[in-house]
């Protein structure tokens, strides 16, 4: 793979430069591909089967799913049980998993934690279990290589951006980077379940800035104001994902002013049933 390129947005006046890591793949793109990239440039001999667990529309899920069809390897995915809207949508991240090859597996909601605590208990040599998000120190090389793109541009900024699900992108990016900020902001939980997140991966390097957003916002809610924020910049020619950079965005907006370069952390193969629930809500 090319190094990803370097794009410049203006949101209300601010100017932005954002690493184009979307165009990577359709699916596995963004943070994901960094946090696969191990596995990218793993023979395909190594592994038989890759074993995860988390939401039906993860993004992380369907960039496995991508890899694993590349490698020929066989990826099963275990979830909550699924409501039937799900089941019957046509479209969206858990439909194109599915049309990768993913073998799916509900759980009874009472058994769940106890279920995906046993999976790596019961692994072989030839499967590999990659937790939530793709929250692993196999995602360490990844983001190695994405910091060493970023020195080699030898770009004009003052700190990076990127927003946090496990945090895992954020955390070891600015290992990789130690003499630049690295803000990121929690889209999931509040600061502190974020902050356990990341040191039950590593410790917290000082340049790591997590800012608090000004409100609580509960994850994958439709909310306006993330919707306008996301119409601004499809409107300078880069679509960003709903659920993460919008909160990302607003944050950078409200509580910093330095020049800002902005890890685009794809995901915007979620934003087809996104879109779908902001125009039945009459958000849009």
């Amino acid at each position: 793979m090319q190094k990803t390129p370097i794009s410049s947005i203006t949101l209300d006046t601010r100017e932005y430069l954002i690493k184009r890591d979307d165009l990577i793949d359709p699916y596995l793109a963004g943070n994901k591909y960094r946090k696969l990239y191990k596995l990218v440039h793993t023979q395909k001999e190594r592994y038989k089967k890759i074993i995860s667990y988390g939401g039906t529309q993860s993004n992380a899920m369907l960039a496995i799913a991508a890899l694993a069809k590349s490698k020929g390897w066989i990826f099963e995915y275990y979830t909550k049980p699924l409501s039937q809207r799900q089941r019957e949508q046509k479209m969206g991240n858990y439909h194109n998993a599915l049309g990768l090859g993913m073998q799916h597996r509900e759980v009874p909601l009472e058994l769940y934690k106890d279920y995906i605590a046993s999976l790596r208990i019961h692994l072989d040599r030839e499967s590999l279990l990659i937790d939530q998000g793709g929250a692993d120190t196999i995602a360490l090389e990844g983001l190695e290589v994405l910091a060493q793109e970023i020195e080699a541009e030898d770009l004009e900024f003052d700190a990076i951006a990127t927003p946090s699900g496990t945090g895992t992108t954020a955390l070891f990016l600015a290992r990789a980077l130690p003499h630049i900020r690295v803000y990121t902001t929690p889209s999931i939980g509040d600061v502190e379940y974020l902050k356990q997140q990341m040191r039950s991966l590593w410790e917290i390097p000082e340049n790591l800035v997590i800012l608090t957003p000004a409100k609580k916002y509960h994850f994958a809610k439709p909310y306006k104001e993330f919707y306008d924020i996301y119409k601004k910049l499809l409107d300078q020619g880069i679509e960003f994902d709903l659920l993460y950079a919008p909160l990302m965005f607003q944050t950078l907006q409200k509580q910093t002013d330095e020049k800002i370069l902005y890890i685009h952390s794809g995901g915007v193969s979620g934003n087809e049933t996104m879109l779908q629930r902001y125009k039945k809500l009459k958000k849009v």
